[in-house]
């Protein structure tokens, strides 16, 4: 019996970001255990992509390209997901990231600045340069991009009597980092979701849990410590890497394990969590 706790043979995997380095990764790792995933992605190209190299490994996948801000073309998504394989066994909500009209590219606001603004021509930024649409847009794909796939795909979960969510926080959403405000905010949100949401489906077996994953070099995170000009750390790169106690980023595949414990037998008296994998981030004060 204690065999079988992990086993996600035959198990249907809605996947949102699935296109990217650390959702494609969780997809990959899941198809070669059996699973069958449906990669749901803004990007048709990056899915693809990643579903070529699952039917490689001969995994079962189907690609999606859809927005998690539209409603009714994730209500498109689900009804086709469920008339070709069945209602999904698990969630993981994926899609988000930062982008740079959400960030500011000082850490403070110096003496002075606030009153007298930016001088004419300057390229720093601070909280009072964002614009409201450039935080809109890092929140909303954060936050809605968590709610409304969730609203959508686990209604049948819930009729069904089981299912599990896990949805990506961060470890911003513990201590918010400096100069990615609407991202850490957005992130924070998605935890706090996690815990309101786990309580409010407990009732009708579907469990909600988050991760909060630490520093991964992915794409979305190289504008902010790798310098464009030298390819070298940055210093918010060296100060991250110092901050850790493993003394360096986290590999993809290193959030496989977190991901198949959380939808699976393995974890079934375990909803409401937000689960650090942080290279010790989270423990480390000085």
């Amino acid at each position: 019996m204690h065999r079988d706790l992990f086993d996600v043979t035959g198990r249907i995997y809605v996947i949102t970001g699935g296109g990217g380095a650390l959702c494609g990764e969780m997809a990959q790792a899941l198809a070669e255990r059996g699973a069958r995933i449906a990669l749901v992605d803004l990007s048709r190209e990056a899915a693809e992509e990643r579903a070529a190299s699952i039917r490689g490994a001969g995994g079962t996948v189907a690609v999606y390209a859809c927005s998690v801000l539209d409603e009714e073309a994730l209500i498109a998504v689900a009804n086709d997901i469920e008339r070709e394989w069945g209602v999904p066994d698990a969630l993981i909500n994926g899609a988000g990231g930062n982008h740079p009209s959400g960030s500011t590219t000082e850490s403070f606001v110096t003496p002075g600045f606030a009153a007298a603004g930016a001088p004419a021509g300057a390229t720093e930024t601070t909280f009072y340069d964002l614009s409201i649409e450039g935080f809109e847009r890092v929140f909303d794909l954060n936050f809605l991009g968590t709610v409304l796939p969730t609203r959508v795909f686990t209604k049948a979960m819930a009729s069904r009597g089981s299912g599990a969510v896990v949805n990506m926080s961060s470890m911003s959403a513990i201590t918010p980092l400096s100069k990615v405000g609407a991202y850490s905010a957005a992130k924070a949100a998605v935890a706090n979701f996690t815990s309101w949401l786990a309580v409010h489906l407990a009732p009708v077996g579907v469990r909600v849990n988050a991760l909060a994953p630490g520093f991964f070099m992915t794409e979305q995170l190289r504008f902010l410590h790798i310098d464009r000009e030298t390819g070298d750390y940055t210093p918010r790169a060296k100060a991250v890497l110092a901050h850790t106690p493993m003394a360096r980023y986290g590999d993809p595949a290193e959030l496989v394990g977190a991901v198949i414990w959380l939808t699976t037998d393995a974890s079934s008296f375990v909803t409401g969590i937000l689960l650090p994998i942080d290279g010790g981030y989270s423990s480390f004060t000085i």
